[in-house]
């Protein structure tokens, strides 16, 4: 007999992900994988594959399926928790993670507090945080890849988020499958619920935690998880859920497209100066010409999390109705300006 649905799902996925991750180390290294006859100390090392775990049923869940499939696809399996100090007693919580993580077999499995600023608000402070203790943690431990537990109900609510903020194509197309330094995240639950996570849990008897924060009203995604969703469901049906992970994709396939052709454009709207020249951006598509103001906002200085969509429709009106009005404020004192038929967007 085998293992519960919920199990077998997501075993499959993880196996799946861990795959991916032997194919690409193969592809980069095509000749080292043959190793007849060369001494042990000459063959190439198991990759090392982390899980990020909080203790919740979604993070056990992906913990307990790497801890299987690991050993036999040969690669090494390993845990990071991270203590974010914003509750009484975390710090004993994630000494439980540990212990948990430890006793499914994973090694090497460690704790890491971090502090969490003010920047951008509590959610997006305790993410900051979080994604640079990990990225430490990956390079400490050197570590391929790190295994994250976000579900399909995290991906309809990412969409509902950034629909919220109308900051356009990218931002609906929610968390990537693959993101990070090199391909470093790896999410292999995006195609899966949160209660299958659940339900592999209570069938494999593993103890979750779960955080007070998911239901506090405080934060907005707690606010969107348990009243705005259910509403959208009691309005439009059941679905609603996986009809927002499908728009994802959807989403991230023609953004990607959209990102390579302005890409390939970029070059052709600059002068020989390296400015960019107002009349040839006009000839482009608005989805395009408005990728590029982006991308030249960043590389003067605007932080990509504080530029929104009202920022470049702004700059694009430079381009677009022009009247003779004068410069663009943006975030990182980057200032935008139309001068002699070229766009200059430089520091203030």
């Amino acid at each position: 007999m085998g293992p519960h649905p919920a199990v077998a799902a997501i075993r499959l996925a993880v196996r799946r992900v861990l795959h991916d991750i032997l194919t690409e180390q193969t592809a980069e290294r095509p000749r080292e994988h043959v190793t007849i006859g060369r001494p042990p100390h000459e063959r190439p090392s198991a990759p090392l594959v982390l899980v990020a775990c909080s203790g919740g049923a979604d993070s056990m869940a992906l913990a307990s399926a790497l801890a299987f499939e690991a050993p036999k696809l040969g690669i090494s399996a390993g845990g990071i928790t991270v203590d974010h100090g914003l509750q009484p007693g975390s710090d004993l919580r994630a000494a439980e993670v540990v212990l948990r993580l430890r006793g499914l077999g994973l090694d090497p499995v460690e704790s890491v507090a971090v502090t969490v600023g003010r920047g951008g608000g509590p959610e997006a402070a305790a993410r900051d945080a979080r994604y640079a203790a990990l990225d430490a943690a990956a390079d400490r431990h050197g570590a391929t890849a790190i295994l994250l537990g976000h579900t399909r109900d995290d991906q309809a609510e990412t969409v509902l988020l950034g629909l919220a903020r109308g900051s356009g194509t990218r931002s609906l197309s929610g968390m990537a499958a693959v993101s990070g330094s090199g391909g470093r995240y790896r999410r292999p639950f995006l195609h899966i619920d949160r209660q299958t996570a659940r339900k592999a849990c209570m069938t494999q008897s593993l103890p979750v935690w779960d955080d007070p924060h998911n239901t506090d009203p405080a934060y907005t995604r707690s606010r969107l998880r348990h009243e705005g969703l259910p509403a959208l469901e009691k309005a439009l049906g059941k679905g609603v859920v996986e009809a927002l992970a499908r728009t994802a994709q959807l989403s991230r396939d023609d953004a990607d497209a959209l990102d390579a052709w302005a890409s390939q454009a970029e070059a052709s709207v600059r002068d020989a100066s390296g400015l960019l020249e107002c009349a040839k951006l006009y000839a482009l598509p608005p989805a395009v010409r408005r990728r590029i103001l982006r991308r030249a906002a960043i590389e003067a200085g605007a932080p990509a999390g504080s530029l929104f969509a009202r920022h470049i429709e702004e700059v694009d009106r430079l381009i677009t109705g022009w009247r003779g009005q004068g410069a663009i404020n943006l975030p990182g004192k980057v200032v935008a300006q139309r001068q002699g038929g070229r766009l200059v967007i430089r520091q203030g």
